[in-house]
C-alpha cells in the first residue's frame, strides 16, 4: 500500500514475560508418506520452512528461532532417512531442544507398506535407502530405523487412506487453530472524508459523531498521535462505548473472514480531515486487536495534510 511516509507496522509492546512463544515443528516419518505436502501446509500457515536441514545444524537453527529478537516465531523442518547414519543422533538432539525456550512438536508420518509401494511405483523413484534395494525391503528397513524417533512423536499420522488435500486439511485443522488470528493482517486506515473514501477499504467506520478536536485552539495543529488529542478523544463517554462495541463486533467478525480464507482486511476509520479523531481511534483499535493476537498495520493517509 502506498502512502506519504506515515505507514507503519505496529508490534505489541510486550514485556519479557509476555513475549510470544517461538514454535518449532519437526516433520519426519517414512519416505512416501507425505512429508513434502505437510511441509507445504505449514508454509501456508505462515511457518518458516526448511527441508532436509543437516542434523548437526538443528540446535543452531533452534537457537536462532528462540532468540529474543528473532523474526522467526514459527518454524517447521523436515528430518528423515536422507540424513543417513547421522539420524541416530536425532533423539538426543530433539530432547535437548526443550531447554531452548521453544514450543516443540514432532509430527511423524507413516502409511501401510502396500500404500507406500504403490506411491513409489507411481512416481518411479527408488527408495532413498538404495537403488539396488527392492522397495518393500527398503520400507521395512526404514520403518525399523525410524522407530526410536516415532516414539518421540506428539502426533502420528497414518496417511494410508489420505490424499494430498485431506492431509493438508488435517495439518491446517490440527495446527491452524492457534494461528487463525495471526494469519489475518488487519490494516487500519485513518482518512478524512473531505479527501475521499479509501477505495481499498473493506469496512468503513465513520467517527464524525465524536467531538472534533479541530475546534479546540490548542489541539488544532496537533494530530491524533499526540497525547493531548488522545486524552481529549478518550475522555468522551461515547468514545469508550464506541471502542467497546467495535471491539466486540470485530472479534466476532474477523474469525469468520479467516475461516473463509481471507488473509488481508482493510478497515477505514474516517473523520472530517483525517488528522485527529480517525488517527486516535485507529491507534487505539490497533492496540486492542494486537492484544487479541492479530497482526496490525496502521496507515494514516491524511495526517500530513495542513489543518484548516
Amino acid at each position: 500500500m502506498k502512502g506519504s511516509g506515515h505507514a507503519r507496522l505496529t508490534t505489541p509492546n510486550r514485556s519479557p514475560a509476555s513475549r510470544a512463544v517461538h514454535e518449532l515443528v519437526v516433520i519426519t516419518g517414512l519416505s512416501g508418506s507425505g512429508k513434502g505436502s505437510v511441509l507445504r501446509a505449514f508454509e501456508d500457515l505462515g511457518y518458516y520452512c526448511v527441508d532436509n536441514l543437516p542434523i548437526d545444524l538443528i540446535p543452531t537453527f533452534a537457537d536462532l528461532c528462540a532468540a529474543a529478537k528473532s523474526r522467526i516465531h514459527r518454524a517447521a523442518l523436515v528430518v528423515d532417512i536422507r540424513e543417513g547414519e547421522a539420524l541416530a543422533q536425532f533423539p538426543e538432539i530433539y530432547q535437548s531442544l526443550h531447554r531452548r525456550g521453544l514450543r516443540l512438536s514432532l509430527v511423524f508420518l507413516e502409511a501401510s507398506e502396500e500404500a507406500l509401494v504403490r506411491r513409489f511405483e507411481e512416481t518411479r523413484r527408488p527408495h532413498p535407502l538404495g537403488r539396488n534395494l527392492p522397495v518393500p525391503e527398503g520400507i521395512r528397513l526404514e520403518r525399523n530405523l525410524m522407530a526410536p524417533i516415532r516414539r518421540l512423536a506428539d502426533v502420528v499420522v497414518d496417511t494410508t487412506r489420505m490424499n494430498v488435500h485431506e492431509l493438508r486439511q488435517f495439518i491446517q485443522q490440527r495446527f491452524g487453530v492457534e494461528l487463525r488470528r495471526k494469519t489475518l493482517l488487519v490494516c487500519l486506515v485513518s482518512f478524512g472524508y473531505r479527501y475521499g473514501i479509501p477505495s481499498e477499504a473493506n469496512l468503513l467506520l465513520d467517527l464524525r459523531f465524536l467531538p472534533n478536536p479541530n475546534y479546540v485552539p490548542e489541539l488544532k495543529k496537533k494530530n491524533g498521535r499526540d497525547a493531548a488529542v488522545r486524552r481529549f478523544v478518550d475522555s468522551r463517554p461515547e468514545t469508550e462505548e464506541f471502542v467497546r462495541r467495535t471491539r466486540d463486533f470485530l472479534l466476532y467478525l474477523l474469525p469468520h473472514y479467516v475461516r473463509e480464507g481471507k488473509s488481508y482486511l482493510t478497515i477505514g476509520l474516517g473523520c472530517t480531515g483525517g488528522r485527529h479523531r480517525s488517527v486516535a481511534l485507529a491507534e487505539q483499535l490497533g492496540e486492542v486487536l494486537e492484544q487479541e493476537g492479530y497482526e496490525v498495520k496502521i496507515l494514516h493517509r491524511d495526517i500530513g495534510r495542513a489543518a484548516n
